[in-house]
Parts: C-alpha cells; sequence; structure tokens
C-alpha cells in the first residue's frame, strides 16, 4: 500500500514516456517580434549606466560588488558582482535570476559560482525580496490596476504594462551589465536560475544579446493554458483567482500572458542549454516544463528527477550544471 501511494504522489502530471513526445500548440501572438522589438529599443534608449561600488563585507577569497544599472524604463535595478580574488584573465560568468518572492539575497548566500572560477551576478527582483531572501529594488512602473495577491496579474490588461515585461527586460540588460566589468570575458556570459529565475533565464536567452549557454531549472512561466489546467498552486494558481472573480477577461488574461509564456520565448533562443525537470512537482508541473524544452530552438538536455519535486535536483544538479557550463564556456 505504501508502494501503491508513492507511485500516485511522484505521478502528478503525465507519465515520463508522454513528456517524451508533449510538443503542444502554444498561443503566439502575430506581433510577439515586433512587440519585443520595441521592448528592447525602448530599453537601449536609455543608458546602461552601470556601477559597480566595492561592498563593505567581510569575505576574504572573492570580491563584492554592489551593482546597480538601468532596467526596464531606465529604472534602477540592483544586484551582485561576485569575482574571485585569485584571478588573472577575464573570467567566465554568469548571471543568476531568482526565484519568486525572492531577491539578491546577501553576498554570502551566493559563493557557490565564485568559488567555481566564474565571474557571478546575481540579479535583483523588482518589486519582491521580502518572502525569502531580501530584495532592494522597487517596482517603478506598475500601474496599480487591480490585481491578485502576488505579480503574476499585475498590469495583466496589457503586455505593455505586465509586471513580467518589466522584469524580463530587467534581465536581459542584466546580460549588459556585467558585460560591462572588465574582469568579465563578454563572449562568455551564460544566463540560469530555477523556477522563475529558470523562466527568465530562457527570456533573456531570447531577449539579450547573445547569450554563452542558458540552464534553466524547473522553469515557471511555460504553457500558462496548461498550468491551469493540472494544478492549483501558487504562484500559477493567482491566474485562476484573478479569472474566477473576473469571470468576462480570461481570454484578455491569456492574450497578454502569450507575450511573456517563456515556451515561445524559447523558440527564439540559439545558446546551448541544460534543463531539469521534477516529475513529481506540483508548483511548475512537468509538461509545462518539456513544453519549454520542446520548444528550444538551440541545442539542447534536460536532467530528469523521477521523484523530486519543486527543488528538482537541488545541489546534485548544481553539479551538473557546473558541468555543463565547464563544457560550454571554458
Amino acid at each position: 500500500m505504501l508502494a501503491e501511494r508513492e507511485v500516485l504522489r511522484v505521478l502528478v502530471d503525465k507519465s515520463l514516456e508522454e513528456l517524451w513526445t508533449y510538443r503542444p500548440e502554444v498561443a503566439e501572438p502575430a506581433d510577439f517580434d515586433a512587440f519585443w522589438k520595441q521592448q528592447r529599443d525602448a530599453a537601449a534608449a536609455h543608458p546602461l549606466a552601470a556601477r559597480f561600488a566595492p561592498a563593505p563585507v567581510d569575505l576574504v577569497t572573492v570580491e563584492v560588488l554592489d551593482v546597480t544599472f538601468a532596467g526596464h524604463g531606465g529604472t534602477p535595478v540592483k544586484g551582485w558582482l561576485l569575482l574571485p580574488r585569485d584571478r588573472t584573465d577575464a573570467l567566465p560568468a554568469v548571471v543568476e535570476y531568482v526565484g519568486y518572492g525572492g531577491g539578491r539575497g546577501l553576498p554570502h548566500e551566493r559563493l557557490f559560482w565564485s568559488a567555481a572560477g566564474f565571474a557571478h551576478l546575481v540579479m535583483d527582483t523588482r518589486g519582491q525580496g521580502s518572502s525569502w531572501a531580501v530584495g532592494d529594488t522597487a517596482d517603478v512602473g506598475d500601474t496599480g490596476a487591480p490585481a491578485a495577491p502576488g505579480f503574476l496579474t499585475r498590469g495583466i490588461a496589457d503586455p505593455a504594462t505586465h509586471y513580467f515585461t518589466r522584469l524580463f527586460v530587467d534581465a536581459a540588460r542584466a546580460v549588459d551589465a556585467v558585460r560591462a566589468h572588465p574582469a568579465v570575458d563578454s563572449g562568455r556570459v551564460a544566463v540560469l536560475g530555477g523556477s522563475q529565475g529558470g523562466g527568465l533565464a530562457l527570456a533573456a536567452a531570447h531577449l539579450a544579446e547573445q547569450p554563452a549557454a542558458v540552464s534553466s531549472q524547473v522553469p515557471f512561466l511555460a504553457h500558462f493554458r496548461r498550468a491551469v489546467e493540472v494544478t492549483d498552486a501558487l504562484p500559477y494558481g493567482e491566474l485562476s483567482r484573478y479569472c474566477r472573480t473576473h469571470r468576462d477577461r480570461a481570454d484578455e488574461v491569456f492574450a497578454t500572458l502569450s507575450y511573456l509564456d517563456v515556451v515561445n520565448h524559447a523558440r527564439r533562443a540559439q545558446a546551448p542549454a541544460l534543463f531539469s525537470v521534477g516529475l513529481a512537482d506540483t508548483v511548475c508541473p512537468p509538461s509545462t516544463v518539456f513544453a519549454a524544452f520542446h520548444a528550444y530552438a538551440g541545442d539542447k538536455d534536460i536532467r530528469v528527477y523521477p521523484f523530486n519535486e519543486h527543488e528538482g535536483g537541488g545541489a546534485h544538479h548544481v553539479r551538473e550544471e557546473l558541468t555543463f557550463l565547464r563544457e560550454v564556456l571554458t
């Protein structure tokens, strides 16, 4: 009986056999490319103004810089840049995006990639950073329109006002910011993250200027229609709550989200990519992850963790990421 319950717990979505062939039709607006070109052009009209100030931290083997750069609308976005002190040549770099509700945190929480010999930019997440890791960036640009608690329905009436449009632009500009530092080899910059961070990595793979590699762990923001069909867990549950209240706006909601769906961004990304998925994940259901994986246009691979939930491969997968990025970047 215990074994039977465990099987039921693990199989929260399609079987792995079905997932390998799951290539859904995901709605894509006719002006998708024009919309994002307009967003990128508008961002480029603002000077990047990347600033790197020494941070007062008591760390011996890593140099920590407090980063500020101009994100969406030219508004300031924070970050940390961590550099190994023992360096001679220009370094490969990783730009890390943070999971839902978190901010850039404190520098001593983010030591792995610099310890591995990479320059490491951790981008703060505008308006978040008060659920589990601290943040310091305000969400300038929010219209204040009614929304469900959380961030997924903020500005939902129009892709130009949606919260994640601003965040996607920030993510692309973070790649520009790390390239502006003289310790970084601008041709060897990767983007990575888990959950929300994994979705932002896929958006940056499309919107940033030619990142060299992508690592997307259990990505959020993929195949919204499927997500709300198979899970009521947050954050996707925010969409269900909003549509339950605004019964007449469901079509409008998903029309806006089609500009943000990272399945559509993955179709336009070319850098080598590593994905991960937990088959017991009810937060970012496996079918949504595989939808993005199959759509991804560049060379790609995926690590499947059959018994894991939203933590995916955890520390084991970080080891996989390191091997992947060493191969691609060095």
